[in-house]
């Protein structure tokens, strides 16, 4: 699996008794995305689909609304001696007449890869408004598809079964045919990586799908969805409140705790029956 995946020595204990073994490990890295040259952040991400990983993220955070937006996305040289390209360098070039973010809209420049809103400079920055309207989707998922997109879901997850270190994001159409799925160390990149699928796509926004994710539905996760016109987002863990409130005012249909045949719908549960 080339950089995603390492091996390193542990010293594995079992009833007072150490062993020597490798291990394998998920890769984390940083990856410095710049916009039109200047830096705009870095995030610590699994490498892999970095690409798509940097046009979702500006989707999500309203610099683009699709591809077309975008003229170029390339790897570009680190600072490391020699110049050497790193390939955790990349530069996205705006088409013209695509205006850069206003600066209260950027990130701090270093985001973890455990927490993207974190990063925000400031709470009325994560406020975006949306380009598309999930509320208006008239989308409706049978709900025993929707009990057994978790299992596709970890049935995909290569990584995650030989690391048990990545959080995965899948994309479904509405009769639970898996669109794409990608993993990554962060769960806010594993969305920003099929978000960014669906703009290399072009298939922005993403009515008649869902969006589910292997962990808990958090607000900035809830907020990727709507940026992205997405109008059913699932999770198998708990939501928070923000996610909650977010989801009643933008018409966006919030399940979680998906989980064998049960569930919670806290917003629009009309898509569901």
């Amino acid at each position: 699996m080339g950089r995603v995946t390492t091996r390193r020595r542990v010293s594995h204990l079992t009833s007072g008794r150490a062993a020597e073994r490798p291990e394998t490990l998920a890769v984390e890295e940083p990856l410095e995305i710049r916009l039109n040259g200047s830096p705009l952040t870095v995030t610590m991400r699994t490498p892999g689909s970095d690409f798509e990983l940097a046009q979702g993220f500006l989707l999500s955070e309203g610099v683009i609304a699709r591809r077309d937006d975008l003229l170029t996305v390339r790897y570009c040289r680190g600072a490391e001696a020699g110049n050497l390209n790193t390939y955790n360098v990349l530069d996205v070039t705006l088409a013209p007449g695509v205006p850069m973010p206003e600066v209260g809209v950027a990130r701090n420049f270093y985001t973890t890869s455990s927490c993207g809103v974190c990063g925000k400079g400031s709470l009325e920055a994560v406020e975006l408004v949306s380009r598309y309207c999930p509320g208006d989707d008239p989308v409706h998922v049978d709900a025993a598809a929707l009990t057994g997109m978790p299992e596709k879901l970890r049935t995909a997850q290569d990584v995650f079964a030989s690391t048990g270190g990545l959080h995965a994001a899948a994309l479904f159409d509405a009769d639970a045919t898996m669109l794409v799925v990608r993993e990554d160390i962060g769960r806010h990149n594993a969305v920003d990586k099929v978000i960014g699928w669906a703009v290399e796509q072009d298939r922005i926004p993403l009515t008649g799908t869902v969006l589910l994710v292997s962990g808990r539905a958090s607000f900035e996760l809830t907020q990727k969805a709507v940026m992205a016109g997405i109008p059913v987002l699932a999770a198998v863990s708990a939501p928070s409140s923000l996610a909650v409130d977010l989801a009643g005012q933008s018409g966006l249909t919030l399940v979680a705790f998906l989980r064998g045949d049960s569930m919670n719908v806290y917003s629009r549960p009309d898509r569901i029956g």
